[in-house]
């Protein structure tokens, strides 16, 4: 005889904190929602790599417009078999107000600012070579990118880091022990790496000396 089943109702999920729309689009909270982003974020970035810039804008206003008129004028029809007054169909979103923000747009733009000031900053600093490990690592960094340039154009750069964007945030939430563990493991090889490398290097110990 087989065993029993203890029945019993599963337990439900336990419902994960909002962390602002943009985030939980990234960490799929809400699936429809993320899908429809970036399902369409993903078509659009395909289509460019076929099509012009401005063919791509032309032909998704095109099909917008044709889905509202056809929208529109479907509902007209139906209000006038059914001598309803349900008045325009997008009239929410007519009366909504989407006027940015003055206050908002000010402080997206010192964000903006500072951190240009702040990159410029930093890439003098490593062109000029104010610390010689640190320009070191940014020549090892060129040096790469050198490569993934040769293998991939900037387009296929940005379809790849979309699908990173959307996946990798998930993967890292839901394995976050392990994946904590490997990189602290990787971390701890590489600044032993570079401490030897920058006590090694004369220019380092002159500095440390003075």
């Amino acid at each position: 005889m087989g065993k029993k089943v203890k029945s019993g109702k599963m337990s439900p999920e336990p419902e994960l904190p909002s962390r602002g729309p943009v985030v939980d689009l990234i960490y799929w909270r809400d699936v429809k929602k993320t899908g429809v982003v970036f399902g369409g974020v993903m078509v659009i970035l395909l289509s460019l790599a076929y099509l012009s810039l401005i063919s791509v804008i032309s032909y998704t206003s095109l099909a917008l417009l044709s889905g509202t008129i056809t929208f529109r004028v479907y509902k007209n029809i139906m209000q006038a078999v059914q001598k309803s007054q349900d008045g325009h169909p997008f009239k929410c979103i007519l009366e909504k107000d989407t006027n940015l923000p003055s206050d908002k747009v000010h402080e997206a733009t010192d964000v903006i600012v500072k951190q240009i000031n702040s990159t410029v900053t930093e890439l003098k600093r490593l062109f000029l070579v104010e610390d010689l490990v640190d320009s070191v690592k940014f020549g090892c960094l060129l040096w790469c990118l050198t490569y993934l340039g040769s293998w991939f154009n900037g387009l296929t750069l940005v379809i790849l880091g979309v699908v990173a964007l959307f996946t990798l945030p998930k993967v890292y939430e839901q394995n976050q022990a392990q994946i904590d563990q490997y990189v602290g493991l990787v971390r701890t090889q590489v600044n032993d790496v570079m401490s030897k490398v920058k006590a090694a290097l004369p220019i380092g110990n002159k500095e440390k000396s003075q």
